[in-house]
């Protein structure tokens, strides 16, 4: 089945349309956070402050890509472990993040927070950082340069590669392959 193509930001349409299991191909603007990233984000949060980046229809990727060689945009940039940032889904799905982008589980509670929030969970492959970096055409820290590698960054992608792993319809992607293989 061929991929399909989707443009960030996204819309509540678009996140209906997709269905564990799609592999999608993302083009437009992404940003990067990671457990230190999002910690700053829910803290201004909870003080009823404004963000440094506007989250709705936002997809944020988990990653802390290594510095760039000379004539890239980015070095290495594969997903993190999404486990980590758990704790502070709910909030930035609450605040319009559409998607977010790493590997690894998922907790019933954000798995229930996306079909509340018309929000999906898309896994790129990890171990090939080095491979997805060369859809990313530009990178900028916009948010928290103390942070080094978790600075959150906007990305300019083309064709990033992922797969749906949770929908907006309560689906897991790695659920339904376990009973798949289950005697």
């Amino acid at each position: 089945m061929e991929p399909k193509r989707i443009q960030a930001p996204l819309t509540d349409e678009v996140m209906i349309s997709l269905k564990s299991g799609d592999n999608v191909l993302i083009s437009g603007v992404i940003y990067t956070a990671r457990d230190a990233a999002h910690k700053k984000l829910v803290e201004l949060m909870d003080k009823g402050e404004s963000l440094p980046i506007d989250l709705n229809g936002q997809i944020i990727y988990y990653v802390g890509p290594t510095p760039a060689k000379p004539g890239q945009a980015i070095g290495s940039a594969g997903p993190t472990t999404s486990g980590r940032m758990d704790a502070y889904t709910l909030r930035m799905l609450e605040k319009g993040m559409k998607a977010c982008i790493g590997k690894g589980l998922r907790s019933q509670a954000v798995k229930d927070a996306l079909q509340k929030h018309k929000g999906v969970y898309l896994a790129a492959v990890g171990g090939a950082g080095a491979l997805l970096s060369k859809k990313i055409k530009k990178s900028e820290v916009v948010a928290y340069p103390e942070l080094g590698p978790e600075a959150i960054r906007r990305l300019e992608v083309e064709d990033f590669p992922a797969t749906v792993i949770n929908d907006t319809c309560g689906n897991d992607l790695y659920e339904e392959g376990a009973k798949k293989y289950a005697r």
